[in-house]
Parts: C-alpha cells; sequence; structure tokens
C-alpha cells in the first residue's frame, strides 16, 4: 500500500497492513492497545502512565463501519484524518504502531492480525455501545481484554446516586457534579448563588456583536488523501466535503480550541439559543466533534473555561453543557441500553427534505438542513428546537430521525445522539430524561431566529408550525395531563374552539402528506 499517510507512517517506524493479515515482528516488551476511532489521545488514563517505548498502538480503518450508514462525506473524513494523525503523532513519539486497513469488521480485523501473535492485547472501553457489542465476543474469548475508559468526567456510581430511578433528571446529576468536583463553587455553594443561569441565556441575537468566522485549518496530504479516498469509495454518501474547515491533527485541535476560547465564550452564554441565518454556530464552541473523537479531553476544556475571563452565564452555561448534559446522556444511553425497550425499530423513511432532496416551503426547516449537509454542524437549539420539534409534530418516526442525526452530523455517536432525540427532541420516550416534550409553535422561532422574515408564511397569521403544535397537543392531551410543566398550553388548549381543532387536524394530515409525497407544504 502506498500513498502519503502509508509513506509518512513508516517513515515513523509503524506499519500499515492490510486487515485479515497476521501482524509479525511485534515487540513483546511493550502494552499492546487497540486504539478505536474515538480515542485519539495519548493522555487518556487506560494508557497515561506508560512510556512510549513501552507502548503499542493498533489500529483498524474499516469499510464495513464507513459502508454501513450513509454518513455525512464530512463525518467520514474527520473520523478517518484524525485517526491517521494520531497514528502518525504517536508513532513520532516513539509509540509502536500497526494500521490495519480493509473491509474487515472491527473485531474480525483484529482477531485476524492478533490471533497467531500470543500477546495480550487491551483496548479502553469503548464509548460507542455498537462497538462494544462487536467487541464483547472478544472479550469473552480472553484475546482482548478491556479496561476502564477513564476519559470522562463522571462514573457510573455518581450517575446512579444522583438519579437512582426513572425518570432521570439532569439538574440532580449536574448539581451532584458542581458538588463532587467543585467547579464554580465557592463554600459548599454555587458561584452567583443559582446552579443554572439558563435564564439569562435566551436572547436572540441581532446581528451585534458580530458573530466569530469559522476557524480555518491548514491543508496537508493526509487530509487530502483522505477526502479522495472518500470521493473514491464513499461517493454516493450526502453532504460536501470541506477540507478547509477540517481540524485533524493534535494542533489543530488546539487551535479550534484556542479560538473557541478568544472569539466565542465571552458571548456564548447569553446568545446560546439564539438562531442567525447569518452563523450556523453564533457563538458556540463547535468543539463537540473533537471532544467526541478525544481530540480534546472534557476535564481540560472544563478547566480552561471556568478559569476563563468570560461572564458567569457563559461559564456556567458552558459547564451544564459539558459536566451536566454531556455526561448525563451517556450515563442514560448506557442505563436504557439506548433506549431498545423504550423506542421501536425504525418502521418508516423520513420525509426527503431532511435528506436535502425536496424543500419543504418552511425556511427554518429548508435552511437547517441545507446547513447541515453543507457542514455536518448546527448548533443544539436548531436541533432541538426546528429538526426535532418538527419531526416531533408531524410524528415523524423517532428512530428514522434519530439514526438521520447519527449520519448527518460530525459529533454524533450512538450514546449523545440517541438520547438527545429519543429522550428530549422527540417525546418518544415518553419522560424517562426530561419533564416535558420540546415542541413549540411558529411564535418561538420567530422570536428566537431570523428565519421567519423571508420566509413565504407569516409566523402569526398563516404559519403551520403552529397549527401543527395545536394538532399534536390534541392528539396527546390526555397523556399530558397531570404534568404541571404542560398544564398552561393544555389550558389554551381547552378554550380551542372544536372548528379551529378540526382545522389543526386537517392541517396536520396535509403537510405531513405532502411532506412525504416531497412536495413544499
Amino acid at each position: 500500500m502506498t500513498g502519503a499517510f502509508a509513506g509518512e507512517l513508516k517513515k515513523r517506524g509503524g506499519v500499515l497492513a492490510r486487515a485479515g493479515q497476521a501482524l509479525a515482528g511485534l515487540d513483546a516488551q511493550r502494552s499492546w492497545f487497540y486504539v478505536p476511532y474515538d480515542q485519539l489521545h495519548e493522555e487518556l488514563p487506560a494508557w497515561a502512565g506508560q512510556p512510549a517505548e513501552k507502548l503499542g498502538f493498533v489500529f483498524v480503518e474499516s469499510t464495513v463501519k464507513a459502508g454501513r450508514r450513509p454518513y455525512h462525506k464530512q463525518k467520514l473524513a474527520l473520523v478517518l484524518a484524525n485517526q491517521r494523525h494520531f497514528a502518525l503523532e504517536q508513532a513520532q513519539r516513539g509509540v509502536e504502531v500497526r494500521y490495519l486497513v480493509g473491509d474487515l469488521a472491527y473485531a474480525d480485523a483484529l482477531q485476524a492480525a492478533w490471533q497467531e501473535s500470543g500477546l495480550p492485547l487491551t483496548v479502553a472501553e469503548p464509548a460507542e455501545r455498537e462497538l462494544r457489542e462487536e467487541l464483547e465476543p472478544a472479550c469473552e474469548a480472553g484475546w482482548l481484554r478491556q479496561v476502564e475508559h477513564g476519559g470522562w468526567l463522571s462514573t457510573v456510581e455518581q450517575f446512579r446516586e444522583a438519579c437512582p430511578q426513572r425518570p432521570y433528571r439532569m439538574d440532580a446529576f449536574y448539581r451532584r457534579m458542581r458538588r463532587d468536583t467543585g467547579f464554580l463553587m465557592e463554600q459548599g455553594k454555587p458561584v452567583g448563588g443559582k446552579w443554572s443561569l439558563d435564564a439569562e441565556n435566551r436572547q436572540p441575537w441581532k446581528g451585534e456583536p458580530p458573530a466569530p468566522e469559522r476557524p480555518c485549518f491548514p491543508l496537508d496530504p493526509v487530509k487530502e488523501e483522505v477526502a479522495a479516498l472518500i470521493e473514491q469509495q464513499f461517493g454516493e454518501h450526502p453532504g460536501e466535503l470541506d477540507l478547509e474547515h477540517l481540524p485533524a491533527t493534535r494542533a489543530d485541535a488546539e487551535q479550534a480550541w484556542a479560538w473557541a476560547l478568544d472569539a466565542c465564550m465571552e458571548n456564548f452564554g447569553t446568545y446560546e439559543d439564539a438562531i442567525s441565518e447569518a452563523s450556523s454556530g453564533l457563538f458556540h464552541t463547535r468543539i463537540s466533534q473533537l471532544l467526541n473523537l478525544h481530540r480534546l479531553l472534557p476535564q481540560r476544556v472544563v478547566e480552561d473555561a471556568v478559569a476563563s475571563s468570560a461572564p458567569l452565564n457563559s461559564r456556567e452555561g458552558f459547564l451544564r453543557q459539558v459536566l451536566g448534559w454531556r455526561e448525563f446522556v451517556r450515563h442514560v444511553h448506557r442505563e436504557t441500553e439506548g433506549f431498545t425497550a423504550l423506542v421501536p425499530a425504525q418502521q418508516e423513511e423520513l420525509p426527503p427534505v431532511y435528506w436535502g432532496a425536496a424543500d419543504s416551503g418552511l425556511r427554518c426547516l429548508d435552511h437547517t438542513v441545507a446547513e447541515v449537509w453543507r457542514e455536518g454542524y448546527s448548533h443544539h437549539i436548531t436541533r432541538l428546537m426546528i429538526l426535532g420539534n418538527l419531526a416531533t409534530l408531524l410524528e415523524l418516526d423517532t428512530r428514522a430521525l434519530s439514526d438521520w442525526f447519527w449520519v448527518a452530523y460530525t459529533d454524533a455517536f450512538d450514546w449523545v445522539v440517541e438520547p438527545n432525540v429519543l429522550g428530549m427532541a422527540t417525546w418518544a420516550s415518553e419522560g424517562v430524561m426530561t419533564t416535558k416534550p420540546y415542541i413549540s409553535g411558529a411564535a418561538y422561532i420567530d422570536r428566537m431566529s431570523d428565519h421567519c422574515a423571508p420566509c413565504r408564511f407569516h409566523p402569526k397569521k398563516d404559519c403551520p408550525i403552529t397549527r401543527l403544535y395545536w394538532a399534536w397537543l390534541g392528539r396527546h392531551a390526555a397523556e399530558l395531563e397531570g404534568n404541571v410543566r404542560m398544564a398552561m398550553p393544555l389550558r389554551s388548549l381547552a378554550k380551542r374552539s372544536a372548528e379551529k381543532r378540526a382545522e389543526d387536524a386537517e392541517v396536520f394530515t396535509r403537510v405531513r402528506g405532502r411532506l412525504q409525497q416531497g412536495l413544499p407544504v
């Protein structure tokens, strides 16, 4: 095998091999680890205490994984370029590297490579349930040993003590973690007197202060080679490739985090919920894709953010996202086994608009979808209150929606996407981790975004989203009785005339039908 990556790896003492071949010449004096695609940091506790000359890393680049779903091209590029660069970085510092490439699944590639070596092989517990299940037979057979990951901010015990039973509540977990870590705490109490400053973080953005431009990263032969491979082998996958905005090296990750601290953190809190067509991210740090590959470690970014000079509402908002929500959803995913017993398997496809194959006529939806297929990204409020909200109001298949987020977003893996979609963005699990359905009519979108002005629908007159909202409440009113947080909307629904409720139901049927046909509403 030839190419820029193969040549550079060989130059640094590493070996590139075809998956399915047994590995020869392994140093038995080294501790050998299989390094999954999302454990790309040399300071992960599983191996951080060992010197480079005592370590061996095995990587697997599998077309089986890449072809399992129609992953966004930018997502494939992100994972492959980061894995290749991390392998090169480790070889450079003296770790013995074996990099396997081919069309075998991870476990099969590892077994074929390792079965003749007689050496122990270790893996830090994978974050993705899908990969854990694939490797489970190897662990049971004894030729692969699993150890604690160690790259998280919380333990299972901390979660279970804070959330001993369903429904799981993030606030209880977050407060427990604040107390345990001491982040933004003074004498046992939260800095500023409140655990959450979310009420200060709901301002719409009107163009000032200026939103920062996304950081650009240097091109290199490895990135370019990965892009060519993706176009050759996965050219039918959706999404645009954008190497200029692709962080892949350790230096890129450092640059991304420095940009986040310098350009975003000051205004992140105030405009956390704002949406604008002028910027897909506004003041969001965009580091989730690097955090979820462990190119950046959560402990480090939390420490930096808390110690920064940003206003308290920005620092607390960031802390709540990383120490609170990110850790919380990981535990919920483990406790629910990926929501397998709570949400049925996919029954139907999403409307073509979600795949960028048709226009809906709804400016907010069409613009956000175009943004996603262009960048592999939109921030969490557009995910929740546009993509998730409309899918909920339209009663779209929730597993199909979860899988769509999984393939469309560069930062999406099963442990983060399934709780966020099945547990929060939709009402699929009916309160297993949230206290109410996150739905809205056009008024919220009009208040928090600039989508409505250029839309052909008027938010106060004829936008179908408001009708869809009332229709959803009408269909689900009985199951929401007794939910304190839904008392006011249900009272308003009760005052709605029978004629209007019939019109709401008609709009739901018409809009859903037209979108499923690929037609504008």
